[in-house]
């Protein structure tokens, strides 16, 4: 049971965090205020659901791989702990659960389901084919926001994109960090990665995109009507920003696998201004 834990990664919840965060912006925005209850809890439950699935797959797709990176090679399906024929099954578990979850909200919600699943599938595929797979893995997690919206309003206003577009762009950013440790070996065993992809721009490509990840939030500002409380919140996201920076600054693994994980406090501190401009 241990295993299975571990390639749900029940013991590195970080993947949760970044995923629920946005989600959350979504469903506090969607509503206006504190969402419903059920609402709120089928995208929680479903956020783990599919958080633990994603890295199912990840691990299945990848378990020729993973024994060439140290990091990865005591994942279970790697070490033979869990037949990969297992994995699979548990992966398709899963998604069935996270489709039973949504279908108690509606129509619209349940075919950007079907979407959003399928990304989630094909994204650990991607690194074999294209350079920007973490694009792929933002779109995935991006798909929360028109989820939100619509399972809250039925419909997806214009200004939901915006969040999408902030959740695409956040993902981009901490995973490029994430693909900075991994580099050397992605590039011996022939992965493709933001990372490689960027090369010595790497550190630069970032903070552009740092810079227009903070743009949107203004703008999401603007477009939602949000108050003081979540603009402070925009200033303490561009200082934790500078922190990163400064963790990816000699491209040293083990602090680029740090600004990964500590990427997570940006989407808690800006949860934080719009629970306080909502429902405060």
């Amino acid at each position: 049971m241990n295993a299975y834990f571990r390639l749900m990664r029940f013991d590195k919840p970080i993947g949760i965090y970044l995923l629920l965060w946005p989600t959350l912006w979504a469903l506090f925005l969607a509503a206006g205020g504190f969402p419903d209850i059920k609402i709120l809890s089928i995208f929680i439950f479903g956020t783990f659901l599919m958080r633990s699935a994603g890295c199912v797959i990840n691990d299945y797709a990848d378990r020729k791989i993973d024994k060439l990176v140290k990091r990865t090679q005591n994942r279970p399906i790697t070490t033979g702990e869990i037949k990969p024929k297992s994995a699979l099954i548990l992966f398709f578990v899963m998604m069935i659960l996270a489709l039973a979850l949504v279908s108690f909200t509606n129509l619209l919600t349940i075919k950007l389901a079907f979407i959003a699943g399928a990304l989630a599938t094909l994204y650990p595929f991607t690194k074999r084919w294209i350079h920007l797979p973490q694009f792929v893995l933002g779109m995935a997690f991006a798909m929360s926001t028109p989820m939100a919206f619509a399972a809250t309003n039925s419909n997806i206003p214009s200004s939901a994109w915006w969040v999408f577009l902030a959740t695409l762009i956040w993902t981009l950013i901490y995973d490029t960090m994430y693909a900075m440790a991994d580099r050397e070996e992605d590039l011996k065993i022939g992965v493709k990665s933001s990372a490689i992809l960027f090369a010595k721009y790497d550190k630069f490509v970032i903070a552009v995109l740092q810079t227009c990840l903070l743009l949107v939030l203004m703008q999401i500002s603007t477009v939602f009507n949000l108050s003081i409380f979540y603009d402070i919140t925009i200033i303490f996201s561009a200082f934790l920003m500078l922190f990163h920076q400064k963790l990816i600054k000699n491209r040293e693994k083990t602090l680029c696998f740090r600004a990964f994980l500590h990427n997570h406090f940006i989407g808690m501190v800006i949860f934080v201004g719009i629970v306080l401009s909502v429902v405060v």
